[in-house]
This record gives structure tokens, sequence and C-alpha cells, in this order.
């Protein structure tokens, strides 16, 4: 058996999405070969806890937590917030937003302080940690899992002093992404030259959605696009609990996730609207589940409709809850962020739907990557944020299959199978393999 170094952030107790690529790569990887030593944060101010996975770290896995200086309890100082208030889903804004002078303010020290993320306090405080972990085991390769990328920065030290493959693993891309900030030159200069650095310098880059790659190559055309892996993220079939079949007595659209400016439901909610102008629906039949963690303008908007008392809104749950809860609807709602990156961005919890066989309602541009992976699976309907009217007639589609108790035909299993997290860590171990033979 050899020993795989992983350097990831979000591990358990942090709960969604990103934790899910790195805690099933752990699950699956021992049975190609690979031992993972985890190498993550103790402390952290993760924007979501679920305790109930760490019941889900095989019991025999090796997990180091080293110190991190977090700076968001500053933040939430400044700007006069609880501690426990969510950060992420409410700094993240639409095209045009105003900002207060505090935002401005905090907006500057993050774009030219924290390169390149909040996260960088801990490339330094684990050092010492590191370097006994190195020492005391003998590791065979390294993965690192990003965001944040400072997961990247730690990984490629150790890489260096170990002289052991290293696998670049990103769920999105770096520079000049939703979720980056908009740096000055000198800041954006270093964090560039970061990113390049990582990009050259591991052996291999695996990318979650092939968006990741295309953004790499054309920022930096010299890159060998060969040593880009696509991994697509997936589901295990293992979380999905036999429940009894059930009928609900309204047609229940259930959203999983975090919502904030550039993801939001007001294409649906005007959608909806039109529907209820033309009495095409009928209110006491429908009901919207939105389980998770939601900005303040979410709120706000969900407040703002005419049909407020069909919307139900949950605070995150654990992924266990989450995943019965999906199985417990009648259609599920994937909606990608407005942005230029909107045809290429793959959303990890879509793998989750597929698992459970219900029908999509999917708002997102019709050509691209998520179109491509809905025409593959046959697994809902789709239609752009702007296109209020075909988003009615999905919606509607899919109300009166509930209504009839029609099964969207388009479903392929076969497909959908293919997504299994089981397979992702076969290919990785592969990747791995081929590295350490060389």
């Amino acid at each position: 058996m050899k020993n795989l170094l992983i350097v990831a952030y979000y591990f358990p107790p942090s709960g969604g999405p990103g934790v899910q690529r790195v805690l099933k790569y752990i699950k699956y990887l021992p049975e190609y070969g690979w031992n993972p030593i985890v190498f993550t944060v103790r402390d952290a101010d993760y924007p979501a806890i679920d305790e109930s996975l760490l019941s889900e770290i095989p019991q025999n896995t090796t997990v180091i937590k080293s110190k991190i200086f977090e700076p968001y309890h500053f933040y939430r100082k400044l700007m006069g917030k609880s501690k426990d208030s969510p950060i992420d889903v409410n700094n993240i804004k639409k095209e045009g937003d105003k900002l207060s002078w505090k935002e401005k303010v905090i907006e500057f020290i993050r774009s030219t302080f924290f390169i390149p993320d909040a996260r960088i306090g801990w490339f330094f405080t684990s050092k010492n940690e590191l370097k006994q972990t190195l020492k005391q085991y003998k590791i065979d390769a390294v993965y690192s899992s990003s965001p944040p990328y400072t997961a990247s920065l730690i990984a490629k030290n150790a890489a260096k002093i170990l002289r052991k493959p290293w696998i670049a693993g990103f769920r999105d891309p770096w520079t000049e992404f939703i979720h980056t900030p908009k740096r000055w030159w000198l800041p954006k200069m270093i964090d560039k030259y970061l990113e390049k650095k990582v990009f050259s310098e591991s052996d291999l880059v695996e990318v979650a959605w092939i968006g990741i790659k295309k953004d790499a190559i054309y920022k930096y055309p010299d890159l060998n696009p060969d040593k880009f892996i696509h991994i697509p993220n997936g589901f295990d079939s293992a979380d999905y609990p036999k429940l009894q079949e059930i009928s609900n007595d309204k047609f229940t659209l259930t959203y999983t996730g975090s919502m904030y400016g550039k993801r939001n439901p007001a294409a649906l909610f005007d959608a909806i609207e039109l529907l209820i102008q033309s009495n095409q629906i009928d209110l006491s039949q429908v009901h919207f589940r939105f389980i998770g963690r939601f900005g303040d303008d979410i709120h706000t908007m969900i407040q703002n409709t005419s049909f407020s008392e069909c919307i139900e809104v949950i605070n995150y749950l654990p992924h266990s809850k989450s995943i019965e809860m999906l199985l417990r609807s009648d259609s599920l709602l994937l909606i990608v962020d407005e942005s230029k990156e909107s045809e290429e961005i793959v959303p990890g919890k879509v793998y989750e739907y597929l698992g459970t066989y219900k029908p999509l309602l999917v708002i997102a541009p019709e050509q691209g990557a998520i179109a491509d992976l809905i025409e593959e699976t046959g697994a809902g309907l789709i239609s752009h944020q702007s296109n209020i009217d075909k988003i009615a007639q999905n919606y509607l589609q899919l109300f009166h299959n509930w209504q009839n108790k029609i099964q969207l035909n388009s479903i392929k299993k076969d497909k959908i199978n293919q997504y299994e997290r089981k397979e992702s860590a076969r290919k990785l171990a592969e990747l791995l393999d081929k590295l350490n033979n060389n």
C-alpha cells in the first residue's frame, strides 16, 4: 500500500459540497492501493459545519490537523455581525450592487493582502507540522484540493521537499473567477504568478470540470494541455437510503446548497408569477423547498414573492438528511451562477441530484457544460435565466407530470451511473500509479 498525502482545507467537520470530493477519495482510494494521509486544519472558520461527516472518515485514516489563522472574526467585528453569521453567501455581490464604505475597506484589504485567498495564514502556521508529517510518514505522492488555493501552495512545498509526484486538484478556477476578489495590478500580478507556478510545477492538474482547464490554457497558452486531467464530480450510491415510496400531496421542488448574489432564484420566481397570473397553476398544489445557506438578498427575494407561503426555507442540513430530502421530492432545482463563466460551470451538487433519478428543473445556459450533461443523461429540462417563458413551460411540464403520475421518460440511468464516486477514485489511483512508476 502506497501513501498519499492529501492537503485539503475543507474536511469534516466542515460541511458543504467541497468536502465530498476529498471524503470519497479517502473512502475508495485504499481499494486501489493508495492509503490517504490527510493534512488539514484545526479549529477552522468553516462556512458550514456537519458533524455527521466525521463518521464517514474510515477508521484507519491518518488525519493531521495544523494551526490556521482565520481573519473572518475581524471581518464580523468590523461589520457588526454575529460570530455565527455566514461570510461567503453575503460577500459575493451581483454586478452593479453598491458596497458600503466598510465593505469597500474590507474588499480592498482582501484583494490586496490575502493572496491567493483568506486562508494564506495556513501556509505559514502549518510549516512545522508539515515538516514533522513528512519526516514521520513515508509519502509516495501528494494531492491537493483547491479552493482554497493556499492548499496548492502547501502541497507544492511538500512535493518539493519530498521530491515526489504531485497532482494539484481544482474544483474551481483560480484567478479572475466569480468568487475571487478584483485585485489592483500588483496583487493581481502576484496572484497570477502563484497560479502559473502551481500549474507549471505540479506533475498533473486534476480538474472537476473542463472549464477549469480551458480557463488555465487561455490565461497561460504555453502550458502543456495534456497535463490537465478531467475527473468529474459524482455521487456515492451508498449515501442514498432505500426509502418507502410516498406520494407528496403537493408538487415539491427542492433546491439544496447555497445561494448568493449571482446565484439566485429570481428567474424562477418570475416564471412562477407568470403562471399564477395566467391561472395555470394552483398554489394549493405547489411547494418550494430551499435547503442550505442563503444570503440576505435571497431571503428578501423570497419574502417579496406573492407565493411566499408556498416556500419553505430550511437551514443547512447534515449531508445524509439532505440526500433524504432530495429523495422525498418530486423535482430538483439547479441554478447556475449568472456570470461570464456560466457556460462552463458544473456545480458539484448536480451529480448528487442525478443520483436520485429525479427530474431536474435546470436554469442555466442552454449551450455549455451543464446543457451537455443534461442531454447526455436525459435528467431534466433546461432553460436560460433570461427565458422566463421557457422556465415557466418547463416547470409546468414537470408539474403536469406529477399530477398525472408520469415519469420523465428521457432519464438514462446507465449514463448517470457512470458518475459514481468510486469510479472517480479509480481514475485518480491510475494517475498516481503512472506517476509513481515513472
